[in-house]
């Protein structure tokens, strides 16, 4: 049986486009195609992508003077991977945002690979004043020709620094600050200001662990230990680690944070970011006891459990009065990163992120949740208190709203031993789907009718899932959907899923379905975003 949402639900979403529309209405509200160009098909809304080239890891991420800056691993010259520079982009809002010229070039010590940056406000480095304070970031050299050569040290890392709040950068003349001990993959340095232990705290990655350095200056550093060996997953190489301190959400206690991307091994393939939660005490980072189960119990936990966030990591110097531990990823996988298809530009990256840390029932969980700045682009809201889902319902109809752009929030109630099914679709048979399995304990995310698979065999190979986290009856459900993406926030962000995919033609329905037993949908909330 398949009904639709009656005519009042609709008759709240008015003055679109300068029409009043209703269900049923014949014309659709949106003008059909037959051809879409790859930007009008494609290039996201407001997820951050590039104008050209190629895209990776997120880097030296920092806060200054109204100003959030993004820089990333990028390749201009091509859509595929290459002699990689930092990219550069602003921000006032963390959604909107200007790129700006490329901040750092390779030069003879080889390729600018992932690191970090920080406003050294005290001046520490010398580099700048009290009054100019310097942006100093860190970087890895990966120097290709000694890779090749078959040398294992072809990795060490270098500093540069910005008196023009990051536009232009000079690259410090004694690189490299800190040389390789001869680890093959001793990439991606994160620094951050331990205000507990009063000096720069600096972690990278080192095949298959990590080390931790500190400083006083940033430009001299010393080795203090290291951490994670035959720790969490080890199905790859350890990547683009973050490590903070964060309050226990309603409590007075702090622990400490370790994020850790690693490819492959992720828990649906390929790529993905976990994550650790312990003591930190100036020098070793150990784990919570009782965190040191779950990781051994599950094999790792994860920031996100869809194929398509990696190499995440927080942006620095967040004012005390803000406050939140904000966070971004890279949304593609290098299982098929090179070959979406996509010819002017590749990749972009996950909404930016609050994360929390929860303790529950003894358990710590990471949570996250979209900024809040994305409410400041809510168009048109639609709401509906409660609706009944017998078996299959059409919640958006085509041509009512416009579905490569919106933020949606529902409550599922009575849930029962039954599979719960949401999906987005056109009338190309393009379909995505994901939902929850509580027959057999999963959320999940199916793309394997959602378009373009033709170039990759692994791309929609399997559908994606992710364990319950607790047992519930309810489930608060968002969704933000942005043309070729979807991220899904389980129970206020304690499970996630970020997937990408590549319809033939815009979504144009959204509907909900069920197996067996009947369900009520509350709370539901549509908001239409407006980027122009």
């Amino acid at each position: 049986m398949k009904t639709v949402i009656k005519k009042e639900f609709f008759r709240l979403l008015c003055c679109i486009m300068g029409m009043v529309l209703l269900v049923g209405c014949k014309q659709s509200l949106f003008t059909e195609k037959k051809d879409y160009t790859e930007a009008e098909l494609y290039r996201p809304n407001f997820h951050f992508t590039p104008q050209k080239g190629w895209m990776n890891d997120p880097n030296g991420m920092f806060y200054y003077n109204g100003y959030y800056h993004l820089f990333y691993q990028y390749y201009p010259d091509s859509n595929v991977w290459g002699p990689m520079h930092w990219g550069h982009a602003i921000s006032t809002d963390l959604i909107s945002w200007t790129e700006k010229p490329i901040a750092l070039y390779p030069d003879e010590k080889g390729y600018i690979f992932s690191g970090s940056a920080v406003v050294d406000v005290n001046n520490t480095s010398g580099f700048g004043s009290l009054k100019n304070p310097p942006m100093v970031a860190m970087f890895t050299y990966h120097d290709m020709k000694m890779e090749k050569a078959g040398e294992t040290n072809y990795q060490s890392q270098g500093i540069a620094y910005s008196l023009d709040e990051g536009l232009t950068w000079t690259k410090y003349d004694a690189n490299p600050i800190i040389k390789n001990p001869n680890i093959k993959d001793f990439r991606d340095p994160k620094i951050t200001w331990d205000d507990i232990h009063k000096k720069w705290l600096m972690v990278l990655a080192a095949g298959d662990k990590t080390m931790f350095y500190g400083s006083k200056n940033l430009k001299d550093w010393e080795l203090l230990s290291d951490f994670g060996k035959n720790i969490g997953a080890h199905g790859g190489v350890w990547e683009c680690p973050d490590f903070f301190p964060m309050q226990v959400e309603g409590t007075d206690e702090y622990k400490w944070v370790m994020l850790l991307s690693i490819n492959p091994g992720g828990p649906n393939g390929g790529s993905a970011t976990q994550y650790f939660v312990g003591d930190f005490d100036g020098k070793t980072f150990t784990l919570d006891e009782s965190f040191a189960k779950d990781v051994k119990q599950q094999k790792g936990l994860w920031i996100d459990y869809g194929r398509d966030n990696y190499a995440g990591v927080t942006w620095a110097n967040i004012s005390e009065v803000d406050g939140r531990k904000l966070f971004i990823g890279w949304m593609s996988n290098w299982n098929y990163a090179e070959k979406v298809p996509t010819e002017t530009w590749r990749s972009s990256m996950t909404i930016p992120r609050e994360l929390a840390l929860i303790k529950e029932d003894g358990h710590f969980i990471i949570s996250s949740k979209p900024v809040k700045e994305l409410q400041n682009y809510i168009a048109k809201t639609i709401k509906k208190e409660s609706l009944k889902i017998n078996r299959e319902t059409v919640i958006i109809d085509k041509g009512l709203v416009d579905l490569s752009k919106l933020d949606i929030r529902f409550t599922i109630k009575d849930l029962k031993k039954d599979v719960y099914t949401f999906s987005f679709s056109n009338d190309s048979k393009n379909k995505l789907e994901f939902g929850i399995n509580k027959e057999d304990n999963y959320f999940f995310i199916d793309r394997s009718k959602s378009g373009n698979l033709a170039f990759s065999d692994v791309f929609a190979k399997n559908i994606s899932k992710a364990p319950f986290i607790g047992d519930f009856d309810k489930m608060d459900v968002r969704v933000i959907v942005d043309k070729t993406s979807i991220e899904i926030f389980y129970n206020n962000g304690k499970t996630v899923m970020t997937e990408i995919f590549f319809p033939d033609k815009p979504m144009q329905y959204f509907t909900v379905s069920n197996a067996n037993a009947e369900y009520t949908i509350e709370n539901l909330i549509i908001n239409q975003l407006n980027f122009n």
